[in-house]
């Protein structure tokens, strides 16, 4: 007879969703199958759990986070009774050691499989603004190498110009470069020997680096790894007392979130954003509310369409200061009413928006539209217009041999999926056979 005890903690989260033990290990599976490891257990394999079997490290941090997201909270491995996870099962920078280790592995042909199997956590505990204000983690400096304003300005350049190629082609070919400047430019920058307004300077220019780095693995779909790019923003953000760059990576992380469908994630990331932030300009309130607008617009209709307000109020006082928006604009407002507006079931107000979007937005950035052309055609063909639908994916398809990217990937199979049964339209059947050529059929 077994001794083992049965797991307390695990049976009463169990309890709380609800589930069956099918159900339970089904999600578990589903899990496993987004991180890229696809496992097969079973209803026994969960009761195994119930009853203190400890389940595999591997399969710990797939439980934790199926249990988060059927609750809507955070789910640390300790409220499941499991073992806390050493720093390498963890996976999230810390340090520029950290830092050096990711980046290396994400540059790298033969590790960026493996570094991109990371799972994305709906329950992510994220550092807060008050617990990194003005702090980093001590690290080695090098005496002999000293850094000034003008190596600061100089990592500043490259990541916008990496942000320009990722915008003009996307991020596959895009985003081994950043990881390479992380580490072969940016972490040694950090540990040299520098004044206190260079060393803060550095350290805002790193949070931006890998902020846009971890942007550009969302667009692989690579979640996973984009959260820790995300988290080792957040912190140098903190440390360099930026709260720009803070606040516009929780932004980052709530778009990702709402695109992956966790909405109240990503309200909870939006919120704390604008929380972070409470002097923001109006530049900035319109860069916040308009996310947290997209964020509550699955969930709560009223509140959805106050911030929606309040993010076109802002961008109205912003617009009336200054032509320049920064990285909010008013096409990036209009695609934030057509999502608001396709959330509330308004398909035909949304189609409006997201082609006011499209006339403002500049056509120089080709992986932006190829991505919301694409969603201009889609909820035109749901609304029944098949010619207007595959106008608008013909201009997509033209654009897309010149970019490389995940999301764009996407989209096109998602165009043939749409359009294959209504081949026998001669509109929809010209735009087929054209797609075929240069665009990836569903597999």
């Amino acid at each position: 007879m077994s001794d083992r005890l049965p797991n307390a903690h695990l049976e009463r989260l169990f309890r709380e969703t609800g589930w069956t033990l099918r159900q339970f290990a089904l999600r578990v599976n589903r899990l496993a199958t987004e991180r890229g490891t696809p496992r097969s257990y079973s209803p026994q394999t969960a009761r195994a759990w119930l009853q203190g079997h400890t389940p595999r490290a591997d399969a710990r941090p797939l439980i934790v986070e199926a249990l988060a997201r059927r609750l809507g909270r955070p789910v640390h491995p300790a409220d499941a009774g499991f073992p806390a996870p050493t720093d390498d099962e963890a996976g999230a920078p810390s340090t520029v050691a950290d830092l050096v280790r990711l980046g290396s592995d994400d540059m790298s042909p033969t590790r960026r499989g493996i570094v991109g199997a990371g799972l994305f956590s709906a329950a992510l505990a994220i550092p807060n603004w008050p617990d990194v204000v003005g702090r980093m983690e001590a690290a080695r400096r090098d005496k002999v190498r000293r850094i000034g304003m003008s190596e600061v300005h100089m990592v500043t350049a490259m990541t916008e110009h990496i942000s320009n190629l990722d915008d003009q082609f996307g991020g596959r070919p895009t985003r081994p470069m950043a990881a390479a400047l992380l580490v072969n430019t940016v972490a040694p920058y950090l540990q040299a020997e520098a004044p206190e307004s260079v060393r803060k300077a550095m350290l805002s220019a790193a949070a931006d680096l890998c902020y846009l780095t971890g942007y550009m693995a969302v667009d692989e779909g690579l979640n996973g790894l984009a959260q820790q790019y995300y988290v080792q923003a957040l912190k140098l953000a903190g440390a360099a007392e930026d709260h720009l760059t803070y606040c516009t990576t929780l932004r980052g992380m709530s778009v990702q979130a709402v695109d992956l469908g966790h909405s109240q994630t990503a309200m909870r990331l939006a919120d704390a954003a604008a929380a972070a932030s409470p002097q923001a300009g109006p530049r900035m309130r319109a860069f916040l509310a308009g996310q947290q607008a997209h964020a509550a617009a699955l969930g709560n209709e009223g509140k959805a369409l106050a911030y929606l307000r309040e993010a076109e109020v802002a961008m109205e006082k912003a617009e009336a200061r200054s032509k320049t928006f920064g990285s909010y604009d008013p096409p990036s407002l209009a695609y934030h009413v057509g999502q608001v507006r396709y959330a509330m079931g308004d398909i035909a107000g949304s189609i409006e928006a997201l082609q006011e979007s499209d006339r403002l937005r500049p056509h120089s950035f080709q992986r932006s539209r190829v991505r919301f052309l694409s969603m201009l055609a889609e909820r035109q063909c749901e609304l029944g217009h098949l010619e207007a639908a595959c106008q608008s994916w013909g201009m997509a398809v033209d654009i897309y041999p010149r970019v490389q990217s995940g999301r764009c990937d996407r989209a096109m199979r998602t165009m043939h999926e749409r359009i294959r049964p209504y081949r026998k339209n001669q509109t929809a059947r010209d735009l087929y056979e054209r797609a075929r050529l240069v665009c990836p059929a569903p597999a």
